[in-house]
């Protein structure tokens, strides 16, 4: 069967608008046209009606609970919530229970995605046994197993002999290490920020350089291992200021950044609601700015929504008690397109960028392009579409999500993995 995707609005090479047929064949891009010839009778057409069309977003940082937390999240309903928000290939952290240190795990996981049919699903191992920081993982049997790196998101790899053992080994696999940066001495019994909200509210805060003094550790260490070291959900402009300068002298390094960390600052949180509680958590306008900046020119090179679902029992216990974690799928580039793209701000190919070609180039992944011979992941948004988020319709099992009832732009409509339409609107 070849399907075609006809009238639909494409980013060319210089960033501008275009209508372009799609052709997929046995689930690859066959052809990109301008014009369509005579049509088999086999082909399936699917009128685009001149919504646009990019390649499937990635995200490379979320989290799908399963095994151990199904009540928050499994490997299908967070497949599911994925392909609603366009995204066609995500990469889940390893802080399940047992924790993914084991090929056995890494296995399970492959098969629950495989099972559910959805999303390409890439998992991460602990960079140490049961992420307690003591014992490292056995690298080269996650590798084999499927691992595509090596994390202990979730916490911060306390000492610095145990990163570096971690970076030297992963070097000589030439596999990525993926650092939470967060020293435990500066956050223990913290919710929010080191800021305005937290004295407000008499609340114990996380400083910036909870996350900075681990960003620059890692960084010498990386210079002396030669890793790869991609830093997650930077949020401080101390962070963003030393990776801008490793990268200027050459140290391979990468990072990323989420959607609440660009659009809301501590300023923004309007209670005592834990749904507006996550780590790191929201800074100060100072730090959003810094992070826009960043994603700006590059020095963070792509955007993650650190999806982390959990149930409404966990969340009802209050700012200072529930767990940190807001779910991200199924707004992320609604929101982005919104507030930046809609409003002049961005350029429309940065943010489809920042989603698709930037992480599969972090990653090495063969997707995010829209080309002849690429994966046929792909994602079609209406950028007209306004409506509110209703957490209510979420496929996630997670409802925490401090957007609730925002008007947005640009929702996705149909999503593709590998030719297979995994999810439409009308479903």
């Amino acid at each position: 069967m070849t399907v075609i995707i006809r009238n639909a609005s494409v980013l060319n090479q210089e960033g501008e608008l275009e209508t372009r047929h799609i052709v997929v064949k046995d689930g690859v891009i066959s052809a990109i046209e301008s014009n369509l010839d005579a049509l088999d009778e086999s082909t399936e057409i699917i009128e685009a009606e001149g919504k646009l069309l990019i390649p499937g977003l990635i995200d490379m940082h979320v989290h799908l609970r399963e095994p151990g937390f199904e009540h928050k999240e499994t490997v299908e309903t967070g497949a599911r919530s994925a392909a609603k928000g366009g995204f066609t290939t995500i990469a889940c952290m390893p802080n399940t229970r047992p924790v993914t240190d084991s090929p056995e795990i890494v296995q399970f996981v492959k098969d629950k995605a495989r099972e559910a049919g959805l999303v390409k699903v890439l998992p991460y191992a602990a960079i140490t046994k049961n992420e307690l920081g003591r014992e490292l993982t056995d690298f080269a049997a996650l590798k084999e197993a499927g691992a595509i790196g090596f994390t202990d998101d979730g916490v911060g790899v306390q000492t610095a002999q145990m990163m570096k053992d971690a970076m030297k080994l992963a070097a000589g696999l030439d596999m990525p290490v993926i650092a939470h940066c967060e020293d435990d001495s500066l956050v223990e019994g913290c919710a929010v920020n080191e800021g305005k909200f937290a004295t407000a509210h008499g609340l114990k805060g996380i400083p910036n350089e909870s996350e900075a003094i681990h960003v620059g550790r890692d960084i010498l260490l990386a210079e002396a291992t030669g890793v790869h070291y991609h830093v997650c959900h930077v949020s401080t402009e101390q962070s963003v200021r030393l990776i801008r300068q490793a990268k200027q002298i050459g140290i391979l390094v990468t990072a990323e950044v989420c959607p609440h960390h660009l659009l809301l600052s501590e300023e923004d949180i309007p209670g005592m609601d834990a749904n507006w509680k996550m780590n790191p958590p929201l800074r100060s306008r100072r730090d959003v700015e810094a992070c826009i900046e960043g994603l700006l020119d590059g020095t963070l090179d792509i955007i993650v929504t650190d999806h982390a679902p959990h149930s409404e029992e966990e969340k009802a216990k209050g700012m200072q008690l529930a767990p940190f974690g807001i779910v991200g799928f199924e707004t992320a580039f609604p929101l982005l397109y919104t507030a930046f793209v809609a409003t002049g701000k961005w350029d429309l190919s940065l943010l489809v960028q920042r989603m698709t070609a930037d992480p599969a180039r972090v990653f090495r992944l063969n997707t995010g392009h829209l080309t002849v011979g690429a994966p046929a992941d792909l994602t079609l948004i209406d950028l007209k579409e306004e409506q509110e988020v209703d957490p209510a319709s979420f496929a996630s099992k997670g409802r925490n999500t401090p957007f609730a009832g925002w008007k947005l732009k640009g929702w996705p409509v149909m999503t593709w993995v590998d030719g297979t339409a995994v999810w439409t609107k009308a479903n």
